[in-house]
């Protein structure tokens, strides 16, 4: 059994040495663990600390393309069983890392989302965060019948075999997880979630998600919602 750890990175110069380390060291057991980065055309100084990183698997763009495009770089070049998406800042736990996959190791499910607002101690502080999270779960939850309590979740956990969902979207930026989540969804999987715990950054400590991907996310679980599925 392989796990593949597909991160995606733009500048993030301050964060990315700490957060592959942390990544080298989660203990998933017998689980073997390959860890790829692509990075999406950084101007900070980012892709020269990559270069110095050993024991993980370099992907550059030549241009900014988004989130989900470098997702899609990255999963397409995956070779693990099981594939995560983690984010290359120090919001998220890769030390919970076991938990994510038990679901899939265990056959209980194909898919695992890691939920913010089902850990009780994330919640101090944060309204305006949790706000947007809830506007966005709410709608993937009334358009599409799901229960879910987190879809804007960085930690989305995928067996292999939904790879042709993963690389066909459309999205090139952060509206490729409402839409992976909506084909999912409207395909038959059961997404389970289990509570991970969270520490949010600042837009001033280089958060780079706001209200426009939001509102986009809001788009395009309405799109898909009705339109036909390709893949």
């Amino acid at each position: 059994m392989k796990l593949s750890v597909i991160i995606p990175v733009y500048n993030e110069r301050k964060t990315v040495e700490k957060i592959v380390s942390r990544v080298k060291v989660a203990d998933i057991g017998d689980v073997e663990k390959e860890i790829i980065l692509v990075d999406d055309f950084s101007s900070d100084g980012t892709r020269e600390i990559l270069d110095k990183i050993k024991g993980v698997e370099l992907l550059f763009h030549e241009k900014n393309q988004g989130k989900g495009s470098a997702l899609k770089t990255g999963i397409a070049k995956s070779t693990g069983d099981i594939i995560i998406v983690q984010d290359a800042d120090l919001e998220y736990s890769p030390e919970e890392y076991a938990i994510l996959i038990k679901p899939i190791m265990e056959k209980k499910t194909k898919v695992v989302y890691g939920s913010r607002l089902l850990k009780k101690e994330n919640h101090q502080g944060k309204f305006i965060f949790y706000l947007g999270g809830r506007t966005v779960t709410f709608f993937t939850n009334l358009l599409y019948g799901s229960k879910l309590t987190d879809e804007p979740t960085c930690y989305k956990v995928f067996h292999k075999d939904l790879k042709p969902i993963l690389l066909g979207a459309e999205g090139k930026h952060f509206e490729w997880e409402p839409e992976v989540t909506a084909k999912l969804i409207r395909k038959g999987h059961k997404i389970l979630e289990v509570p991970i715990s969270y520490d949010a950054r600042t837009e001033a400590e280089g958060k780079k998600i706001g209200f426009k991907d939001g509102f986009q996310a809001l788009w395009v679980l309405l799109k898909w919602r009705f339109k036909s599925l390709d893949n």
